[in-house]
């Protein structure tokens, strides 16, 4: 009914000057009463919701979300969110930003440790609210995920990570062999040139010998993907040292420099080479990398344009992706990290199920920002050299 336009309580609002006492205090008392009947629904919801302005003030709480973050009665009206809850409005400055104010959906997993340590999926949606001149509000719907995520994760691998590793040995099967053969058939070749002592034949004999090398490189570049690949979806603890975030980006970039450039996609880094240092697996890094650029990628047409930028702040290190592809449906968002989820025609749904687990055991996070038809943005988050790494289980 409030969704509808010409009401009667919108005929009555429109001519409220007119109004006698009597009527203005019936008025009064429907006003407080569907306003009251609003509140009881919104307080039977497990999921706690808040409406919060872009400065993060709370303008609404309902009792879920007092239970959620700690607070009883009405002390949250008033509070800035990002108070609250550390870390979060750093993770969610790029979709803050006026330049990215048509991003329409923000899906974060937090953690809160007050009144008890719990995982809190948080959504935010924006919103023009026309009764403060349009200005721009955010519904935050949040989840308490603690108890899913532990019975879920621990499904997941008591049910699926023995089918992923048998597809992935499988797939590893049956790339090895004809790898194998392929190396030992080009070995056989380049010997029988070495052997050719014509010299009739060699600037030919020169033209052969380099394209097997071209070969054997692109063999070794596959067998380097499939290590990778197991390397990822293995639940290996990460072998942690100090690691430049720069630089490493810097060399991914230069692996897949010939893809991106046969794709026509532009990429525009803007890199800081003064970042703090992150304790972390480069291999297992690089894997991160590897699959959120190949997603951008994947997700553009010729002459896309996909932009990478570094920043940090006390506490964290953080690495943004964003891209003009075709973007994430909202009903996709939700289930982007599931295993075999995908969008992709002949995609595994893995990529970013391995994006997120070594995120997890490296103690940062991953968030996506995604409009469709307009593009996605991809935030990594680290938690800097010195901050204790505490693995999230």
């Amino acid at each position: 009914m409030a969704g509808k336009k010409n009401t009667s309580l919108d005929r009555v609002l429109g001519r409220l000057d007119s109004l006698d006492p009597a009527n203005l205090a019936n008025l009064v008392q429907r006003l407080a009463r569907e306003r009251s009947l609003f509140e009881n629904v919104f307080n039977i919801l497990q999921e706690g919701v808040l409406v919060i302005d872009a400065e993060g003030e709370i303008d609404y709480a309902n009792s879920a979300a007092h239970r959620l973050i700690g607070l009883a009665g009405d002390d949250l009206a008033g509070k800035i969110l990002w108070r609250l809850v550390p870390g979060l409005r750093p993770s969610l400055e790029t979709a803050l930003d006026d330049a990215a104010a048509s991003l329409p959906v923000m899906a974060r997993e937090i953690e809160l440790t007050y009144p008890e340590r719990r995982t809190v999926r948080l959504y935010m949606v924006p919103f023009a609210d026309e009764g403060s001149g349009a200005q721009r509000r955010f519904a935050v719907i949040l989840s308490d995920i603690t108890r899913d995520k532990q019975s879920t994760e621990a499904r997941i691998e008591d049910e699926r990570t023995s089918s992923i590793l048998l597809l992935a040995a499988g797939v590893a099967h049956e790339l090895g062999n004809p790898l194998n053969s392929l190396t030992i058939h080009l070995q056989l070749i380049e010997r029988k040139l070495k052997k050719l002592k014509s010299a009739a034949r060699d600037k030919e004999t020169a033209a052969l010998s380099e394209s097997i090398r071209i070969c054997q490189e692109e063999v070794l570049r596959l067998d380097g993907i499939v290590t990778n690949f197991l390397e990822a979806i293995r639940p290996r603890p990460p072998d942690l040292a100090e690691v430049n975030i720069a630089d490493v980006i810097e060399e991914v970039l230069r692996f897949q420099e010939r893809e991106l450039a046969d794709r026509g996609i532009k990429v525009d880094a803007i890199i800081s080479h003064d970042l703090p240092a992150v304790m972390a697996d480069r291999n297992q890094i690089k894997q991160v990398f590897f699959n959120i650029i190949k997603n951008a990628m994947e997700a553009m047409s010729p002459g896309g344009s996909l932009r990478i930028k570094t920043r940090s702040d006390d506490e964290n290190v953080y690495l943004l992706f964003g891209d003009t592809g075709s973007g994430i449906k909202q009903e996709d968002l939700v289930k982007l990290f599931q295993p075999y989820h995908t969008t992709k025609q002949g995609g595994h749904g893995l990529g970013l199920m391995i994006v997120q687990r070594i995120m997890r055991e490296h103690g940062g996070q991953v968030g996506v920002e995604s409009n469709p038809g307009l593009g996605t943005v991809v935030t990594l988050q680290f938690p800097k050299k010195n901050r204790r790494v505490r693995m999230l289980q």
